[in-house]
């Protein structure tokens, strides 16, 4: 199904065996057949995660894969996934490295934004610490030509939109802003309504998702492995979209599809699955 919309597929949604876990985030499949998976099943955006990066350089360049994007129509760019940036040491010396290999990955491909972590132990945390090191990277992705959304999920410190929205309006940059994800907003009991009031400038990325209405085991558990395709769970999707079309949302919607039955998905099928669906909620929400 064809739709004026650019999706995005994140990821995740065509890693196969793959998953967010420590020595498990590594796609086993090419670059080149996801993005070209991607492309044959009608997206139009793609998301890249710092391993398979990593993985790709081994033998190819940054402009090898800017070329295989380009040659797939891919129109919008993501990158992830910048964690610790908000801490000290040791743990900040190897997310500077990280820093600057995402940063410098998205200016030779174009990205559209890079994702970046919360922190997702929960723990206590100093919000002016917080807000002077994303103004600090706000200022310094200015040069590489994107912007950072940064990822607010329910079992982090920063737990919903509110919150996110408190720290980005703290630093009120330009270059920064949220990512509005179906399942944390979901998880996170925050209403459409609420997404309704937030200032269009503060949001730099979405992601479409669905879920069961009930929460099993622990979110993190959760949401790595329990995913549904959307429109085929509980959550409000379409509802979703609207909302942020009426906000004045124009950017590329990604689709994050995480769990247990999708990794087990064929390449191709997994692509097809997750746009067909997606697609449907699209027509469903522009005919209301």
């Amino acid at each position: 199904m064809a739709i004026k919309e650019v999706l995005l597929s994140t990821c995740w949604t065509t890693a196969g065996n793959a998953l967010p876990l420590p020595g498990k985030d590594l796609s086993p499949l090419s670059i080149r057949d996801r993005i070209q998976a991607a492309a044959e099943a009608g997206f139009r955006g793609f998301g890249v995660l710092d391993c398979d990066i990593d993985k790709f350089l081994l033998d190819s360049s940054l402009s090898d894969l800017k070329k295989i994007l380009n040659d797939n129509g891919m129109e919008a760019v993501e990158l992830e996934f910048l964690t610790n940036w908000f801490t000290t040491g040791d743990e900040k010396k190897a997310s500077d490295v990280l820093k600057h290999k995402l940063f410098t990955a998205a200016e030779a491909l174009g990205a559209h934004h890079i994702k970046i972590a919360t922190d997702i132990s929960g723990g206590a945390w100093e919000k002016d610490h917080w807000a002077k090191e994303l103004l600090k990277l706000a200022q310094e992705v200015d040069s590489y030509g994107t912007k950072l959304a940064i990822e607010f999920m329910p079992f982090a410190n920063i737990k919903d939109l509110a919150t996110g929205l408190d720290l980005v309006n703290m630093v009120d940059h330009p270059n920064v802003g949220l990512m509005v994800d179906m399942w944390h907003i979901a998880r996170g009991g925050t209403s459409l309504d609420e997404l309704a009031k937030v200032p269009l400038n503060r949001i730099m990325g979405v992601e479409l998702d669905d879920a069961d209405a009930v929460q099993i085991d622990d979110g993190y558990s959760d949401t790595i492995h329990r995913r549904r395709l959307c429109g085929e769970g509980d959550l409000p999707v379409v509802g979703l979209i609207q909302t942020l079309k009426k906000i004045g949302w124009t950017g590329p919607w990604g689709v994050e599809i995480l769990s247990v039955e999708h990794r087990s998905l064929e390449l191709h099928e997994a692509a097809r699955r997750a746009f067909d669906t997606t697609a449907e909620c699209f027509r469903l929400a522009n005919a209301r």
